[in-house]
């Protein structure tokens, strides 16, 4: 951690503006926490890391665990009788930590998507060749005779992004998705490049990477003249 306090005023001014006011709203009822997955790994409680940042307490969660421990899967704020958006009060908490300091396996595949497109800094070529490995498998199912994985169509009607894991460990997932898509007859594709559909910009608080990742895959639907994403991150 690092040795001098995190204060807001040491934020530039445009994120100070946009620091969500909507915690002092928290009723303290609870409920957060009982949706919480992680609730209670080193003594973490969404109901108090809300608490903390309405009584000004920032340095305090910035410094500690609990931001790290949070999953940001949105289950606290579906919750939340306020409507208290507690992952983006997280997301901005993280933001406070020195990049150094940020848990290495989130800064390593930010720096791999920032570099090459993607958190696994997998090849393009390799890319490709799992894509159509799983398209042959899917082919060789009854009711999918010929199915190909569409790679870089231009004027697909659709553009869906790829989880990382699901090109390293989870492969078997990607076939309902293009089962799905070939049996409504969709008109669909994948790019080649840029294809990450993980921002780790938005899992380590960092804005501009955000919206680097987010404008790549803009400019692959302007590239491939694409009017829908299928974002399934």
């Amino acid at each position: 951690m690092a040795d001098e306090p995190v204060r807001l005023e040491d934020l530039n001014p445009a994120c100070c503006s946009q620091w969500a006011h909507e915690q002092d709203v928290c009723l303290t009822c609870a409920m957060c926490a009982s949706a919480c997955p992680v609730a209670g790994v080193d003594d973490y409680d969404p109901r108090k890391m809300v608490r903390m940042v309405s009584l000004g307490m920032v340095d305090e969660v910035a410094r500690s665990r609990w931001p790290w421990i949070c999953t940001m899967c949105g289950k606290c704020e579906q919750s939340c009788p306020m409507g208290i958006d507690i992952a983006d009060i997280t997301r901005r908490v993280r933001s406070l930590r020195d990049g150094r300091q940020v848990p290495g396996i989130l800064q390593k595949g930010l720096a791999a998507a920032l570099e090459t497109g993607n958190n696994l800094r997998l090849p393009k070529e390799d890319f490709i060749f799992i894509l159509e490995d799983v398209g042959e498998e899917i082919a060789e199912e009854p009711g999918f005779d010929g199915f190909t994985v569409p790679i870089d169509r231009k004027g697909a009607r659709l553009l869906t992004t790829v989880h990382n894991k699901l090109v390293n460990t989870h492969t078997e997932d990607l076939k309902p998705w293009w089962k799905i898509f070939h049996v409504a007859g969709e008109d669909w594709t994948v790019a080649s490049d840029n294809w990450e559909g993980t921002s780790w910009g938005y899992f380590t608080g960092n804005d501009d990477a955000i919206r680097t990742m987010a404008g790549r895959i803009v400019e692959n639907m302007r590239r491939l003249e694409i009017d829908t994403l299928l974002w399934p991150e």
